[in-house]
């Protein structure tokens, strides 16, 4: 029979499956023929066949994975190879704050240039926007105005954008609107209130939330592997109307975030305003975007058709790929 993964470890995986039992599940032979090895094989939201325990109705074996509309992943820096986060996506949610942790702008560009390169509809969420007040009347009103153009360039390529927050409830109404009947995975660094927002969008979710470190402003990791959750939304959300569903993946807090399968000269490909202008440089495809003489892409930030915010991201994450020396 078909199921569909909840979660798993190394080569045990919580399995849904259609009869409504839900099995632990390991790979039968421990291998699944895939064009490429990853750090896990098998990711939640990915539908598989598997094969019942004849004698534990609890047990499984999965046979075979189902062809994926998606996937969601990075470059596991320890394992050396692709780490799946989650699969057959209907919206990436990424989740940022404007502070607690600190507003980390090209965190959010490399997962938009991954989910680009995945073919997956991502949303920014800047939860904790009830900070921002506090940040305008502390001294820090500069700072919180950067955070909001940074904001406002992702909202003008089309990306859709929520100020929101967990603690106060601002925008979480249509935040729940957003993710009602659709599976969506949340991802951010730790700390940026993923599970917290789980527990105010189904008030009879209880996941672990965390502190931040003191010493560093970064969040410890609560989520320790990416599961998939099946949501009730709130009523107080849905305008009193009851039974109102919703599928979440949650995973783990990212601090570093690292492309997979993207290559230095390929990148623009992923930046969706830079991308109109690949090839038309003086140098063709061989251009870097440095010094080179009449580039086009270089014209189109000067001329503001590309902004300097975007385009400095542009070639740090280059320069990353290239080097490999990647911040967090």
């Amino acid at each position: 029979m078909k199921g569909t993964v909840q979660a798993g470890t190394n080569n045990l995986f919580t399995v849904e499956c259609e009869d409504d039992v839900i099995r632990n599940c390991t790979i039968k032979g421990k291998v699944l023929k895939q064009d490429k090895t990853f750090y896990n094989p098998i990711a939640p939201g990915d539908v598989v066949e598997i094969e019942p325990d004849p004698i534990n109705d609890k047990k499984g074996q999965i046979l075979t994975l189902e062809p994926r509309k998606n996937t969601f992943l990075r470059w596991n820096v320890k394992g050396r190879c692709p780490q799946l986060l989650a699969s057959n996506l209907d919206y990436l949610i990424l989740v940022t704050t404007p502070d607690e942790p600190p507003f980390r702008p090209r965190f959010i560009d490399r997962a938009l240039a991954q989910a680009e390169h995945q073919g997956i509809t991502p949303v920014i969420v800047c939860n904790k926007f009830d900070l921002a007040e506090a940040m305008q009347t502390d001294g820090r009103a500069e700072e919180f105005e950067e955070i909001e153009k940074r904001l406002s360039i992702w909202e003008n390529l089309g990306y859709r954008v929520l100020r929101i927050s967990a603690k106060t409830g601002e925008g979480m109404t249509e935040f729940a609107d957003l993710l009602e009947d659709h599976l969506s995975a949340f991802v951010g660094q730790s700390g940026v209130g993923k599970s917290s927002l789980v527990n105010v969008l189904d008030n009879t979710c209880v996941l672990k939330t965390g502190s931040l470190s003191q010493k560093y402003g970064r969040g410890c990791h609560t989520t320790t592997k990416g599961t998939l959750i099946h949501l009730v939304l709130n009523e107080a959300l849905t305008e009193g109307v009851p039974g109102r569903k919703a599928n979440i993946i949650d995973t783990p807090g990212i601090r570093r975030f690292v492309l997979d399968d993207v290559k230095s000269d390929e990148l623009a490909m992923y930046f969706k305003e830079i991308e109109p202008f690949v090839g038309k440089c003086k140098f063709g495809l061989n251009c870097k975007h440095q010094t080179e003489p009449e580039c086009a892409i270089k014209a189109a930030v000067e001329s503001g058709k590309i902004t300097e915010e975007r385009f400095d991201s542009y070639k740090r994450i280059a320069y990353e790929i290239e080097t490999g020396n990647w911040d967090d």
